[in-house]
């Protein structure tokens, strides 16, 4: 069956054709049961009841956008949208969606809302290129109504274990897949959506074009467009967690749901590439706090970016050898600067930066590891940082004071008449008060040892020092 919105062809499930079409007799037992209808109204109710239980929702259509990977910040922002639309008695929510897949654990959240709204909830897999899989395809799966645009695709979602490091057990592995298995089977069930579909979807891993899955019976509506797709699902009749409602989405006005600051920040942060390079960022502005005390504003935002870092990677499958290993590249550059290795030292925090970074996020997906085009120009960075920033910082630490009393120490200079307990040096171009515990000669060359005040202590130069 074709509907036609803005002049192009939507196309849709329907249900088999009318069996009193095709067997006259069956007709004219349906005339019969309506002339006994007729006769004894009260038997019709039952008919009657059914057609009025579908309450009708014209309220605004309320839109969601998922575009990347489904982590919390998703969760956080569907859960809001979804309880907005109920509040707001909306007579839909369309979430457009393009995604790679994400989090089980986001995802049975993101579903269990859809499953308890009282509003009915549309995926609709747009624009053309778009896909919906792995965890996407549930989330399909799951939807009151579920709609695809033309060149876009549904499904591959075999659940890969993350997290758990090293080789994964057999069994365990086993377990997960069959439970996915399940779950995807009594989504389909749910939604009257096609069971054996569902069940390759997981085990094999297949993947359906928006015809062949409106074809196989998985989704409900291929719509070129937005305005194409709230045409065909007008009227619509679907069952919701407060009964049968009837979609009414004619002239309904459309509410653009954007995600809230906080949830457009959580999304950003929760990029594996963003919390790395937070992580360093951390790393570094703390550094050169120790390395420059009083500096101040380095060592606030290394906290802060540390802190965020933390928290971002909290979200993530974090491998604590990935991490290890990123520390231990930091311990090998500050011993570089400190003990001479001619480049050993360095060439070990390089290879143990560039492993740590690939193991970070433990995760075969590669929408959830730390890209090589970050990595590398990080760990090209790093070693630079503490070959030359801190190298130059400590350098200087380790340098003789020159300025100040501090820098008179160790200056030599001339006594200009006998010094001991009292007499007078020529020290840096300048003429101190001076005393020493042992007798100086007029004209020998002295050393300052201390500074007091205004007074120097001094000692006899060891020949060969030179007079500043």
């Amino acid at each position: 069956m074709a509907y036609h919105g803005a002049g192009r062809a939507v196309r849709s499930r329907v249900s088999p054709p009318d069996s009193t079409m095709q067997y006259p007799a069956a007709a004219i037992l349906a005339g019969l049961v309506a002339t006994v209808a007729a006769v004894f109204p009260a038997g019709a109710s039952g008919a009657a009841a059914d057609s009025a239980a579908a309450a009708e929702r014209t309220g605004p259509v309320y839109m969601a956008s998922v575009d990347g990977a489904i982590g919390p910040a998703t969760k956080d922002y569907l859960h809001r949208v979804l309880a907005e639309a109920a509040d707001a008695g909306a007579a839909c929510t369309v979430i457009l969606m393009d995604t790679p897949g994400g989090l089980s654990a986001s995802m049975r959240d993101i579903i269990k809302d859809i499953l308890a709204s009282p509003v009915p909830i549309v995926v609709y897999v747009s624009p053309s290129g778009a896909r919906a899989a792995s965890a996407g395809a549930l989330i399909a799966l799951a939807a009151h109504v579920a709609a695809m645009a033309p060149g876009t695709n549904i499904g591959a979602a075999h659940p890969v274990s993350i997290g758990a490091g090293g080789e994964k057990d057999e069994t365990m592995e086993e377990k997960i897949t069959n439970d996915a298995a399940a779950y995807a089977r009594s989504l389909a069930t749910q939604r009257g959506r096609n069971v054996e579909w569902a069940e390759k979807v997981v085990r094999e891993s297949i993947s359906s074009t928006a015809e062949e899955a409106l074809a196989e019976g998985v989704i409900d509506v291929v719509a070129p467009g937005l305005d194409d797709l709230l045409a065909a699902i007008d009227g619509r009749v679907v069952e919701t967690a407060a009964g049968s409602v009837a979609i009414r989405t004619a002239g309904a006005a459309r509410v653009e749901a954007a995600p809230s600051a906080r949830e457009r920040f959580l999304a950003r942060i929760s990029d594996p590439n963003i919390a790395y390079l937070l992580m360093l960022v951390g790393v570094f502005g703390i550094i050169f706090e120790f390395q420059n005390p009083g500096a101040l504003f380095p060592g606030i935002l290394g906290v802060i970016a540390l802190i965020t870092a933390a928290f971002a990677l909290q979200m993530l499958p974090v491998n604590l050898t990935g991490l290890t290993l990123i520390a231990l590249a930091i311990v090998l550059f500050l011993l570089e600067v400190k003990v001479p290795s001619h480049g050993a030292l360095t060439l070990g925090g390089v290879i143990s930066m560039v492993i740590g970074s690939v193991m970070l996020i433990d995760s075969p997906l590669p929408f959830m590891k730390v890209s090589l085009s970050v990595i590398v120009p990080s760990v090209v960075f790093t070693a630079l940082f503490f070959l030359f920033a801190v190298g130059a910082g400590l350098r200087a630490q380790r340098r003789k004071v020159s300025t100040g009393a501090s820098g008179l120490v160790g200056e030599v200079g001339v006594a200009r008449g006998d010094v001991h307990d009292q007499g007078t040096v020529f020290v840096h171009g300048e003429h101190w008060n001076a005393w020493s515990d042992e007798p100086i000669p007029s004209g020998t060359r002295v050393t300052v040892l201390e500074v007091d005040g205004m007074k120097l202590k001094v000692t006899a130069a060891v020949r060969g020092e030179e007079v500043s």
